[in-house]
């Protein structure tokens, strides 16, 4: 494989299919979605290997360093390598001279998996720490409902393979105005802010929306971002909400294309009454 190439997001696979009704059984093809180890290399120092899509690399490098707290803005990115490893992929990321110097201080080593955004950390003091962030104006409601109900058309890979997550970051009004896939949830989050980050584009702007459960690393890395407001398919878990209520984050959760639930912060109902009191 070529230098700065990944390989596909799904191959088709052979499999028996089996019909319960009538008992019949055949062989047919589907698409399965590409799962690879994608390295974090800084400086010729092995950061972390996490378990992928291999799709949006260069995205994944910066979202990935952003939520890592191994950069504060993209500029602090001088280049980023893509280079065939094994079965998978290596990012050669080079830092700015001061932030590399920082990376080496704090160096630890952490192997990822999909199911764990937080695997190798070995204290409480080593997690990214995301600041409180400055309240913003509450997102309107018709808003999350208009991406909800636009958010499949922005999941190609996940239409063809049912298998991945996604995150999208959706304007004011809703418009879905970027969305990556992966088969780790946090693995997307990574790859959207990232994607957000290099093209300039303020978190405060609009909203995140994720495909999978609200956990705290979710609402960690969006905080992080900066982005004031985290919409989920699924439901939190209770560290999420409480580290929402403590970052000052709305987050809205078990979100239907009927209904939503907020547990944390206020969305605007467009009744002048917010929704505290459904947060409370």
């Amino acid at each position: 494989m070529p230098p700065n190439e990944s390989p596909p997001a799904s191959r088709l696979t052979e499999a028996l299919r089996i019909e319960s009704a009538r008992g019949l059984t055949a062989v047919a093809q589907r698409a399965i979605a590409t799962e690879i180890p994608v390295s974090f290399v800084y400086g010729d120092a092995p950061y972390a290997v996490m378990m992928a899509s291999p799709g949006d690399p260069e995205d994944f490098a910066y979202g990935f360093s952003l939520t890592e707290g191994l950069i504060r803005t993209a500029s602090e990115i001088r280049s980023v390598k893509i280079l065939p490893q094994g079965k998978g992929l290596a990012l050669e990321i080079e830092l700015a001279p001061g932030r590399f110097r920082e990376h080496l201080a704090r160096r630890r080593a952490m192997t990822g998996r999909t199911s764990c955004g937080l695997c190798g950390v070995e204290t409480v003091e080593q997690l990214p720490q995301a600041e409180k962030l400055v309240p913003g104006f509450p997102v309107a409601t018709r808003a999350v409902f208009a991406a909800l109900a636009n958010l499949d058309k922005n999941q190609k890979l996940n239409a063809a393979t049912r298998a991945v997550h996604a995150a999208a970051f959706c304007a004011r009004d809703g418009a879905i105005r970027a969305a990556r896939e992966d088969v780790g949830r946090h693995n997307a989050l990574d790859k959207l802010i990232g994607a957000m980050a290099r093209g300039g584009v303020s978190p405060r702007d609009g909203f995140i929306l994720v495909t999978s459960r609200a956990s705290f690393e979710m609402v960690e890395k969006a905080a992080i971002f900066g982005a004031t407001t985290l919409v989920a398919i699924s439901a939190p878990t209770t560290l999420a909400v409480e580290r929402a209520e403590a970052l000052g984050l709305t987050l809205a959760a078990i979100a239907r294309a009927d209904s939503m639930m907020v547990f944390a912060g206020e969305l605007d109902t467009g009744d002048g009454a917010g929704s505290e009191a459904a947060a409370s």
